[in-house]
């Protein structure tokens, strides 16, 4: 699907990943959708057009909004516990999720719900001023505004900033290497694990989500974790949560830490139910006996749940009330002090005290 003769606004920047096809299209080799456009067309994503017989990316240095939230919200539990993230988002995504929790940024089509111009200096200076220990590129994937967040993750960098990418992974490969260089964290959602809820509900593919995942554990060091929303009848079955979970072990490692968030009817699919907490309760349990050391739920107050555990000796190392950190007990090397046994993940000397709060700010 394509949006034909789209006015293009004056912010943008050429991009990367495109050739120019043998029919006169231009190609788009940025993600699986491979869309092929002709003068003035924008691809699904929205925010990837053609102009003058180049492709460039027409929400470059803009953002629907920026707010400072807690690193847990992303979510992030074993990656800086307790700090700051300045949290930020543009328009459009590459996939059409119709289950779709930030639809009104994702789904725009509306250029003037962004706001005026953030250079990346500006974003990265916006930051460090909060006291912010990381910027995430999120509420709709960074993965179309690549260009943009690689450029905002350099100047973070020069101030000490870590980059966080909340992503679906639907990306091709050489791009992937480009955008996940310059990241120092991501947490992938990983919709599903069937081919049929993926074609259904996203008009995408699970196998080249996987791809992402084992590049992103195999070949880099980005630390990772894992989202999966349950939605009531589609992808919520004991059998899908066995293969899901049984895979993340076995082909990522028992050390990545799995989320199972509660589903909230939105968007397109407002007939379904919230998910039951016993349904998550279920997915969890099931993902620790498939091996899997580090797995929360989400979307509930659960602080059990949501808390971390040592995989060694039961101890509870950080303990979380919401996105709040409500107990904290893992050395500054990264181990529980009852065992020793060491804890993955990316940890400082103290946990951050940001707590519960959200807070809009201006760049």
């Amino acid at each position: 699907m394509l949006l034909e003769r789209a006015t293009i606004p004056p912010t943008q920047t050429a991009t990367r990943w495109w050739e120019m096809g043998s029919d006169g299209r231009i190609l788009c080799t940025l993600c699986p959708r491979a869309c092929k456009l002709q003068e003035g067309q924008r691809g699904l994503c929205f925010v990837r057009a053609r102009q003058n017989n180049e492709m460039v990316l027409t929400t470059y240095g803009r953002s629907s909004g920026f707010c400072i939230d807690p690193i847990e919200k992303k979510p992030l539990a074993h990656f800086l516990p307790g700090t700051s993230v300045l949290s930020f988002g543009t328009a459009g995504c590459n996939l059409a999720c119709s289950f779709c929790q930030n639809w009104e940024i994702s789904k725009s089509r509306e250029m003037d719900t962004l706001t005026g111009e953030a250079s990346p200096h500006a974003i990265a200076k916006a930051a460090h001023a909060a006291g912010c220990a990381s910027v995430a590129y999120t509420y709709n994937d960074p993965i179309i505004f690549a260009e943009y967040a690689i450029d905002i993750a350099a100047a973070c960098h020069e101030l000490g900033i870590k980059s966080v990418a909340v992503t679906a992974g639907y990306v091709e490969a050489a791009p992937r290497i480009e955008f996940f260089k310059a990241m120092d964290a991501a947490n992938v959602d990983l919709k599903a694990f069937t081919e049929d809820f993926y074609y259904k509900h996203c008009k995408a593919s699970l196998g080249n989500v996987k791809e992402t995942l084992e590049y992103l554990v195999k070949e880099t060091d980005v630390w990772v974790e894992i989202t999966t929303l349950l939605i009531p009848g589609e992808n919520d079955s004991p059998r899908e949560i066995d293969a899901l979970s049984a895979w993340v072990c076995d082909a990522l490692g028992p050390h990545v830490p799995l989320h199972f968030s509660a589903f909230h009817p939105d968007f397109r699919m407002k007939d379904k139910p919230i998910t039951p907490q016993t349904t998550l309760i279920m997915a969890r349990q099931i993902a620790l006996q498939n091996g899997l050391r580090y797995v929360y739920t989400g979307n509930v107050i659960d602080e059990a749940r949501a808390s971390t555990w040592c995989h060694g000796c039961g101890e509870k190392l950080i303990g979380r009330h919401q996105y709040a950190i409500s107990h904290y007990n893992v050395t500054p090397e990264g181990t529980c002090p009852n065992c020793t046994t060491p804890i993955a993940g990316v940890f400082i000397d103290k946990p951050g005290t940001w707590g519960n709060k959200r807070q809009r700010v201006k760049v």
